[in-house]
């Protein structure tokens, strides 16, 4: 299904992006006039973005976070659309473009960190941005994004011994596998090539005169990853994830290689599902050894000297919303307790509500109840599908960008 979307081009003086008035860049015209900068903005089910719209209004609940809000939504409450600021959004749905606002999400009502990353990055550049983002979901860089010089995806022997044991057709199953390696990597090269080769379409004001940049590259995956213990046997010991650390360094070369732009700056997201490993609930501890191995596995490129300068790194950890996990982690405490009390005194669907209803109210604030209800639309593992989190982590990638390209 194609959901192509396009929205007529408004002539303004100056640039406007979001409603905020920007001072106009130098005269038009061949001379003068910068290439159209680019970013390409790529990964998994994070990348498309689980926040849903009416999360918006939870970012202004906090004073530290409500002059984001002002920056995303006009004066109706109603999400800003950039006019200076077009995408392309390719994903499991089909490919979706025009000028950028919200619903360039997982779906339309629904943001992932391509709003804010274009909201500030046009306003630390001050002139037109073209995003291309390709995206889906519950896809790995092991096998789906795989890129060229990785070679072949190949079975470990912890594997190959698991499928012998469970009479598994090994021929068939390496055949199906070689067919699904690369083939996101290669979806993603097409689609960025493709825009690229005809950018009026995405862009009708575009001047092909003034040319193109490609300004930046950002990769938001790794859940998929994370959990297979099959491709990552060792993943609870130091150097477990060493395979997605030199599947990614590779994947930074060919993106590089295959778009001719050897210098292109690369910012990785890296997951911060749960916030710092330190700051874990007591029922997420057991995971923070694996989680924590893997958060340096994905940072570990960016260390290396040939990316010294040009590649660099987002913790999500950073943006996550630990009042929103104890307040989830209250909430399912009084479910348990509204559940054994419908039980034992066995309540109608009715009475059960009402239980459920008046246990809140002696648990919680009436603050605590509205954060819960504006806060969260999505399990933990899409950031709670909160837009307050999704929002700062789209800023914070903008911002590694700017400075890597000296803005």
């Amino acid at each position: 299904m194609n959901l192509r979307h396009r929205l007529s081009p408004i002539l303004l003086v100056g640039f406007v992006c979001a409603g905020l008035a920007i001072t106009p860049p130098p005269a038009s015209g061949a001379e003068g006039r910068k290439p159209l900068k680019v970013f390409l903005l790529v990964g998994q089910s994070n990348m498309q973005g689980h926040a849903q719209v009416r999360t918006f209004e939870h970012i202004g609940m906090d004073p530290k976070t409500a002059p984001l809000l002002r920056e995303m939504q006009g004066a109706d409450g109603k999400p800003r659309t950039c006019e200076q600021v077009w995408i392309s959004y390719l994903s499991s749905g089909g490919e979706k473009q025009g000028r950028l606002t919200a619903g360039f999400g997982a779906d339309e009502n629904k943001i992932g960190p391509e709003f804010t990353f274009g909201i500030r990055m046009h306003k630390l550049l001050n002139e037109p941005i073209l995003i291309i983002k390709t995206a889906w979901g519950g896809k790995s860089l092991h096998t789906d994004f795989r890129s060229p010089s990785s070679g072949p995806y190949e079975f470990n022997e912890t594997q190959l011994e698991t499928l012998k044991k469970q009479g598994k057709d090994l021929a068939a199953i390496r055949a199906d596998r070689e067919k699904a390696t690369g083939h996101y990597y290669r979806r993603m090269m097409d689609h960025v090539k493709k825009v690229l080769g005809n950018i009026k379409q995405v862009y009708p004001d575009y001047d092909s005169s003034q040319g193109h940049e490609l300004a930046g590259f950002v990769w938001f995956q790794g859940w998929n990853d994370m959990v297979d213990r099959g491709v990552y046997p060792n993943r609870d010991k130091p150097g477990g994830y060493a395979a997605y650390s030199e599947a990614l360094t590779r994947f930074i070369r060919d993106v590089r290689k295959d778009l001719s732009a050897p210098d292109l700056p690369f910012v990785i997201g890296v997951m911060g599902v749960g916030g710092p490993v330190k700051d874990y609930l007591p029922a997420q501890r057991r995971y923070s050894g694996i989680h924590q191995n893997f958060r340096d596995a994905m940072a570990a490129p960016a260390a290396l000297p040939e990316f010294k300068g040009n590649v660099a790194t987002v913790l999500a950890e950073n943006y996550w919303d630990m009042e929103l996990v104890e307040l989830r982690a209250r909430e399912a405490k009084v479910k348990q307790q509204a559940k054994l009390l419908s039980s034992e005194q066995k309540l109608d669907r009715k009475e059960q509500q009402t239980a459920l209803e008046e246990l809140r109210a002696k648990k919680f604030s009436a603050r605590e109840i509205e954060t819960l209800q504006k806060g969260v639309s999505n399990a933990e593992y899409h950031y709670l599908g909160s837009a307050k989190i999704m929002a700062q982590i789209g800023v914070g990638f903008a911002e590694a960008m700017a400075k890597l390209t000296g803005k």
